[in-house]
């Protein structure tokens, strides 16, 4: 049951991203369809973003559809985990920031940029914020049945029960000031959504939408859930007997939006400007520096969770064999409480040769 509904999110992830593929497709031919003004932005920055935009959608579609296929147990988890990590961060705050500004202007009557139709035509972003609705469903639904089939042994753990590693006290170096950085970051974030003028110039404050506030709102709740996350991670005496799964997903989730959402935007300005001498695309005080280091925090949990998870899953494949054959010491093996005969090949699928 599980891997026939497994199948049928990835299938649906895929067609969900076809609306979006094909409208990308005609513009980069140079159809103007649902376009209101097409001189808002040059022609080649205009082909580039479309091209960048339909390749990224098209990996979704790729990786959608090697979740539903038996192989895609087989395919190294990296090549699987980061498209999704880049998928989570930039549909989850898309998705719930468009939401919370679309009921904010609906309750409150304030406009709402989406229907103004002064650059695309309203049903344009129907098309395009319907169909990311359904892939941030189906996509990252689809990952959570493969993560659970694949992982599920460690996922279901309790903190107190993962293996103590080698490199748990180098984690902790580079993983608490990022936990930090997160909680900051989010502050300022809310702080913004909240209609504070902080760092702002008077333009970008004048220029708020609806839309804007509540993505910053968004923003800045998941990098505070992002470093509640890895706070409990790296310190996982807070909560012992909290199970992986939960801090996992809170850091997963942060880390993600505030390095797809934040930094890599950042970045995409960063570039514009060094390719245009005398372009002003990067934001100036405040918000160009927490792109920045929303960038840096994302490069920091992303390589060190990676090391981490590596470790965690060799650890934990490793137990069963130590001491010569002997049954494996109580911080590797946790029974689980309520455990059907079932589940028991589910809790070893952290065990095989393709975790990693």
């Amino acid at each position: 049951m599980e891997t026939r509904r497994l199948t049928l999110l990835g299938r649906l992830a895929v067609v969900a991203c076809v609306p979006y593929l094909a409208l990308k497709l005609l513009w980069v031919l140079g159809s103007d369809i649902g376009v209101v003004d097409n001189h808002r932005i040059g022609r080649a920055t205009w082909i580039t973003a479309n091209v960048v935009t339909f390749l990224l959608d098209a990996v979704a579609a790729v990786v959608a559809h090697t979740l539903t296929r038996p192989a895609g147990r087989r395919t190294p988890a990296w090549l699987l985990a980061f498209p999704l990590w880049m998928a989570s961060g930039l549909l989850i705050p898309l998705m719930t920031g468009l939401a919370g500004g679309s009921v904010t202007a609906l309750v409150t009557g304030a406009r709402n940029p989406l229907s103004a139709g002064d650059f695309l035509a309203p049903w344009v972003f129907g098309v395009v914020y319907g169909g990311f609705a359904v892939e941030a469903v189906t996509l990252l639904g689809a990952f959570a049945l493969y993560a659970h089939q694949r992982w599920g042994g460690l996922l279901r753990r309790p903190l107190h029960a993962l293996p103590d590693t080698g490199t748990r006290a180098m984690q902790q170096i580079f993983l608490l000031p990022a936990a930090l950085l997160l909680a900051a970051l989010g502050t300022v974030h809310i702080l913004w959504g909240a209609g504070s003028p902080l760092g702002v110039t008077t333009p970008d404050v004048a220029a708020r939408t609806v839309i804007s506030s509540a993505s910053d709102w968004a923003a800045g709740l998941l990098s505070l859930a992002g470093a509640s996350g890895l706070l409990l991670l790296v310190l996982p005496g807070l909560l012992p007997r909290l199970r992986v799964r939960t801090p996992l997903v809170l850091a997963w989730s942060g880390s993600a939006a505030a390095f797809a959402c934040g930094g890599c935007l950042w970045l995409g300005q960063a570039v514009a400007d060094g390719l245009s001498p005398g372009a002003s695309a990067v934001p100036e005080g405040l918000p160009g520096l927490v792109g920045a280091l929303e960038l840096c925090a994302g490069l920091t949990v992303l390589c060190a969770g990676a090391f981490a998870l590596c470790e965690l899953t060799a650890a934990t494949r490793s137990a069963p064999a130590a001491a010569g054959g002997h049954p494996a010491p109580a911080t590797a093996r946790v029974p689980e409480s309520g455990a059907t005969p079932a589940s028991r090949p589910a809790a070893r699928e952290c065990a095989t040769a393709d975790d990693r």
